[in-house]
């Protein structure tokens, strides 16, 4: 039961949707998941390895979130909504953290061994974003929703894009946050290279006009 006070506590915390602990017991499938991953996590580590799968699909047919029972999860796991994340059976997850409806942290491939991320203490995943392969998102890290992780992601920065880039942060006034880099914008960038053409096409022919003016001076009198 103290586990379960944790868990409330915490999403009442960090979810201002969550009025009262009846409602989340009842109606948040983040908790139920990770309620699910704790049997089936337990009766893995007893070299029950059917019916902890077992377990893990009942767990994801009652909540829309596969949680593999060889994951390594910290304290106080926030899934909000949740419906569609996926964590792979080598994943290791620190402690606060929270992820978004969508999330996957998956692998890149068929090899054994560590082929899943390792997401440290205090990160976010925003919704969609998918983290792939053996890569670290360090602690304090964000991940920004729809991203594609497939390198490492430095302590305390934002990573965003596909594939992911990290925009730095620094949080040495008064813990808020200051870009230190310009977040990336395809469009904006797009609209700015088919500028810079247009302004060169132009250039050229301002060129090609003037010549023509010159060549029309110098030519002489009734010839073509």
């Amino acid at each position: 039961m103290g586990w379960l006070r944790t868990q409330i506590e915490m999403i009442k915390q960090r979810d201002p949707a969550a009025r009262s602990a009846l409602e989340i017991v009842l109606a948040y499938p983040g908790l139920h998941a990770v309620a699910f991953y704790q049997v089936s996590s337990r009766l893995r580590a007893r070299n029950l390895h059917t019916l902890a799968r077992v377990v893990s699909h009942l767990g994801r047919f009652l909540t829309g979130i596969e949680i593999h029972p060889g994951a390594t999860i910290g304290k106080r796991l926030f899934i909000d909504h949740g419906m569609g994340v996926v964590i792979g059976e080598t994943a290791i997850i620190g402690d606060d953290v929270t992820l978004y409806q969508g999330v996957t942290l998956g692998g890149t491939g068929k090899q054994k061994g560590r082929r899943h991320p390792t997401i440290g203490n205090n990160v976010v995943v925003g919704a969609g974003a998918k983290v792939l392969g053996d890569v670290t998102v360090g602690d304090g890290a964000r991940v920004g929703g729809g991203a594609v992780v497939v390198k490492d992601v430095p302590p305390d920065t934002t990573a965003v894009g596909v594939p992911a880039r990290s925009v730095s942060f620094d949080r040495s006034a008064g813990g808020a946050d200051r870009a230190l880099e310009q977040q990336p914008d395809p469009q904006r960038d797009t609209f700015l290279t088919l500028m810079q053409r247009i302004e060169e096409l132009e250039r050229r022919v301002r060129q090609l006009q003037e010549t023509e003016s010159e060549r029309d001076v110098v030519r002489p009198p009734g010839r073509p």
